[in-house]
C-alpha cells in the first residue's frame, strides 16, 4: 500500500527562539529524518503568511495574541505575526532534511482565512492540492509527524481520515501547544475521526 509521510510546519517560529515557539518542537527532527527513508513519498507543510494577515493579533486594534475573534469562516485564534513569506522564521529549521521532499504544500498565503490543515483552508472547503497530489500518486495511507499536535497535525489528520485516507500520527514525532485543553480535545478528535494515535 502506497505511503507518504506528511512532515507538518518544522518551521523556525515554531521551534524554541521562534515567534510562536512549540516547547521542544526541536526535539522531534532527528526522528523525523530518520523516519524518510522509508516511506514512497515525503510532503512538507510550511505555514507562509503574508504580512498583516488577518489572524496576526497585530492586525487587529486592542486584540493580543490568543484572543479569540469571529470570522466569515468561524471561531478563530489571533497568533503572534509568524511565518511570514519570505523571512528566517518562516524557513524549515535546519536540522530538517527538507532535500528529501517529493513536494512542498505552502498554506496561510491567502491574506483573509488561515489555514491549519496541509488539505483546506479554515473554511473547510478551499483545497491546497494535497489531496489531488496523493490520488494521482496512488497514495493511500498517511503518516503524520511535527508541529503542532493540536493544531495543524490535528486539522490535517483529521481531513486526511474524512477524505478516506489511513492516518497515523506517532505522536513522539510530534509536539503540541496545548492551551486551554486543546491537546485532549485534539486527541479526541482525532481518534473520533479514525486516525491511529501512536505514542
Amino acid at each position: 500500500m502506497p505511503n507518504a509521510l506528511i512532515v507538518i510546519d518544522v518551521q523556525n517560529d515554531f521551534c524554541p527562539g521562534g515567534a510562536l515557539a512549540v516547547g521542544g518542537g526541536d526535539q522531534i527532527i532527528p526522528q523525523i529524518n530518520a523516519m524518510m527513508g522509508n516511506f514512497d513519498a515525503i510532503i512538507l507543510t510550511q505555514d507562509w503568511h503574508p504580512q498583516g494577515h488577518s489572524s496576526f493579533a497585530s492586525s487587529h486594534a486592542g486584540k493580543a495574541p490568543f484572543d479569540m475573534i469571529d470570522m466569515p469562516y468561524g471561531a478563530q485564534v489571533l497568533w503572534p505575526d509568524h511565518c511570514v513569506q519570505g523571512m528566517d522564521g518562516a524557513s524549515f529549521h535546519a536540522g530538517l532534511n527538507a532535500d528529501a521532499a517529493d513536494m512542498i504544500i505552502r498554506k496561510g498565503y491567502n491574506p483573509d482565512i488561515d489555514s491549519y490543515s496541509a488539505f483546506f483552508e479554515n473554511d473547510h472547503k478551499t483545497p491546497t492540492g494535497l489531496e489531488g497530489y496523493l490520488r494521482t500518486r496512488g497514495i493511500t495511507s498517511l503518516t503524520m509527524v511535527g508541529l503542532a499536535t493540536d493544531f495543524c497535525v490535528h486539522f490535517s489528520a483529521v481531513d486526511a481520515a474524512k477524505l478516506g485516507f489511513d492516518v497515523t500520527v506517532p505522536e513522539g514525532a510530534c509536539r503540541a501547544i496545548d492551551m486551554d485543553g486543546s491537546l485532549a480535545a485534539a486527541r479526541a478528535a482525532m481518534q473520533g475521526a479514525g486516525v491511529k494515535l501512536e505514542s
